[in-house]
């Protein structure tokens, strides 16, 4: 058994070693946090077991990892040490008990701060003037990194003092706010740079360049916590007060520092500091607790690695390792396809995690993702989990691929190209949009059915009253039920029931509208009304647009050629729509099951006046119209309105194609953009001058 435990914990130190220097000296992490302190603990408790396992090279003896070799080396004047770690209530309880008696206090004042997740580093001041700085190191040499901290922009290369100490080493972390990491890896990959796994990463591969315009480039932020070695200058003990001097010299300390008492002061500070870290821009993995006072330091003394009188109390691990086990993909209310993580379940973030977040195709291709990998799984607060990265590809792994049916309603999944998202084409049938499709559907610029709010749809299609649209129209044969239901009555059934009768007179443009196609809004609506005027003619055009397009594709030669085939093509042509639009819509008739939602509702007697193409000829048609600024005599909406009654098209932007632009009180950008286009502005006296004379006509 003790061969064993002895084969154990060299396996154990081994592994570890190779996981710190990874960390500290290649910048590579290779295991999350929560596997590293699993790994850490469990040798802690073989050594703890029989002492003669301890070795002077165990990673429980020693702090960090070596010095890289491309760095001068500099033994500090006092040991950087690490803290001990606790992970819950109990640990915590005990670290006090231990204090306590150990300093003969009933009660023990605690210094706490936030412990901040980036890379140690030492300030080295002389006469008020920054000589060196140095990495943690082994804890007892460090890397000479002067070159690079002085071009951290928060840290001060003179103390804000006139009679400083003569030596003064001061202690913190450098970090990378999480408001610049976002930034920083933008830029890496633009460069076709490997981005960093996070922001500690991304801080220490920062301090650890060879050229120090480099970490020039890098916002990185220090943050001092603490106080090595002192001459010339006698400083008040307290840990609280040390950093309060800190601060007026000018270095950066937390906002956050408090002094409490005891452990329920310790607790208290403990659960208001994990409520608060989901908000904070810098990234903490957990708290300190310090002894404030020095001769309880004194008292209590240090073991191997670290002092008896501070600990620190973790939150719950944030990243962790499990193993990829399946991948569903999830429907959401706008069609999107979501791929989802089925796990081996894992405790990450103070719960257990059984599915996470993959985003989309492209992270999945982007981070190299396959079933049957071993994981990093990422839960920030009340973030939704997400596979962060890859930890080590699976022995059977296997890619995964996006469904060529939805996994709801089986109709077809689209993905545009240039898209990240995938999506189910069934709009007007997929039971996991059918809410949102319904809700869309009677909203006052659809069909407008007065009385058949969110609400009351939500109750509906939990009753299974409605399934479809079409269904709307059938409502009148539940009558009873209707009437029989919670807050409803002969009267308000009636008024529903006669509202939505009335909704089935509408207009081609609400109507089409109403059917919730990607991509097609108000305008783009009255757009396709006006250029086909009836259904049947846009419905044959998005099915011979599909034809064309792939036709298109075969026989262009580049992606221009492919363009100019399919910009002079029927849908194409309607004033707004594009080769993403038109697909859009293409793809919505296409599907057979939309294709009969809508013969459904035309059965049940929704019908619109028939316009004859050739009669459509307006004052203003093919006129492009912006409105912008405030008008006094008429709402926006009501000019729109009378523009369009007109035949002009009234859009949100300015072009060169627009034709000319009504600016009223307080226009800005829009009329400013027109002017410099030379499109012709128009005042509201110019506008109402206008309405009056084609409408009169």
């Amino acid at each position: 058994m003790a061969g064993t435990a002895r084969e154990r914990a060299r396996e154990l130190a081994t592994r570890l070693t190779e996981l710190s220097r990874a960390y500290y000296v290649e910048d590579d992490p290779q295991a999350s946090d929560a596997e590293y302190d699993r790994l850490f603990r469990e040798l802690e408790a073989l050594e703890s077991e029989d002492p003669r396992l301890v070795t002077p090279d165990s990673p429980t003896q020693r702090v960090g990892a070596p010095p890289a070799e491309a760095f001068d080396s500099v033994d500090h004047a006092l040991p950087m040490l690490s803290l001990a770690n606790c992970f819950d209530d109990d640990e915590l309880a005990e670290f006090d008990r231990r204090a306590r008696e150990g300093a003969g206090r009933d009660v023990i004042v605690y210094c706490a701060e936030p412990k901040f997740d980036g890379t140690a580093l030492n300030l080295r001041y002389e006469d008020g003037v920054l000589v060196r700085a140095t990495t943690r190191g082994d804890g007892t040499t460090g890397e000479d990194i002067t070159a690079n901290a002085r071009t951290i922009r928060n840290l001060p290369l003179c103390l804000a003092s006139d009679n400083p100490p003569a030596v003064i080493e001061i202690r913190g972390e450098v970090v990378l706010p999480r408001s610049r990491f976002d930034a920083l890896n933008a830029r890496l990959e633009a460069a076709d740079q490997k981005p960093f796994v996070n922001p500690r990463n991304a801080a220490s591969g920062s301090l650890r360049q060879l050229d120090s315009k480099i970490t020039a480039q890098r916002p990185l932020a220090f943050m001092g916590y603490g106080i090595g070695a002192v001459e010339g200058a006698a400083l008040d003990g307290g840990l609280y007060a040390q950093l309060g001097q800190l601060a007026e010299w000018g270095i950066v300390v937390s906002p956050y520092v408090e002094r409490v008492e005891g452990l329920a002061g310790a607790r208290a500070y403990y659960d208001a500091m994990a409520e608060r870290r989901a908000g904070l821009d810098i990234e903490i993995d957990g708290v300190v607790f310090k002894a404030d006072e020095a001769y309880v330091r004194d008292e209590l003394g240090f073991v191997a690695r670290a002092p008896r009188w501070a600990i620190a109390r973790k939150f719950p691990a944030e990243e962790t390792t499990t193993t990829l086990d399946a991948v569903d993909f999830q429907v959401g209310r706008t069609g999107a396809l979501t791929p989802v993580a089925k796990l081996t379940p894992v405790f990450v973030g103070g719960v257990t995690v059984s599915n996470a977040t993959l985003h989309n195709m492209d992270e999945i291709a982007r981070k190299d993702i396959r079933v049957g990998d071993r994981v990093i799984v990422r839960r920030a607060g009340d973030v939704i989990p997400e596979v962060k990265a890859v930890a080590e590809r699976g022995e059977n792994s296997r890619p995964i691929e996006l469904p060529s049916a939805c996994p709801v309603c089986g109709s077809a999944v689209e993905r545009i190209a240039g898209e990240a998202v995938a999506r189910c084409t069934g709009g007007l049938v997929c039971a996991a949009q059918r809410r949102e499709a319904l809700k869309h559907f009677a909203s006052r610029d659809a069909l407008d059915i007065e009385g058949l709010g969110d609400r009351q749809i939500e109750a509906f299609v939990s009753e299974g009253l409605l399934q479809t649209p079409a269904d709307i129209f059938r409502l009148h044969t539940h009558r009873d039920a209707l009437v029989a239901r919670e807050g409803y009555g002969e009267k308000s059934v009636a008024n529903l029931l006669a509202s939505i009768e009335s909704a089935k007179d509408t207009t081609l443009a609400r109507f089409i509208f109403a059917l919730g196609i990607r991509e097609v809004g108000q305008t783009m609506a009255r757009d396709l009304a006006r250029h086909f005027a009836r259904l049947d003619a846009l419905r044959d055009e998005a099915g011979a647009y599909l034809e064309r397009e792939a036709e298109a594709r075969a026989a262009a030669t580049t992606k221009a050629d492919y363009e100019r085939r399919m910009s002079a093509e029927g849908l194409q042509i309607v004033p707004g729509v594009g080769a993403r639009v038109a697909h859009c819509i293409a793809e919505f008739f296409a599907e057979q099951r939309n294709r009969e939602v809508i013969d459904d509702l035309l059965a049940e007697g929704v019908h619109w006046p028939v316009v004859d193409v050739e009669d459509k000829a307006q004052p203003l048609s093919g006129q492009t119209v912006v409105l912008t600024g405030t008008l006094t005599e008429l709402t926006r909406e009501a000019a729109g309105a009378r523009l369009e009654a007109l035949g002009a098209r009234v859009t949100s932007s300015v072009s060169k194609k627009t034709d000319f632009v009504v600016a009223g009180d307080k226009a800005g950008s829009k009329k400013e953009k027109a002017e410099k286009l030379g499109v012709r502005v128009r005042s509201e006296a110019d506008l109402l001058t206008l309405l009056a004379e084609h409408e009169a006509g």
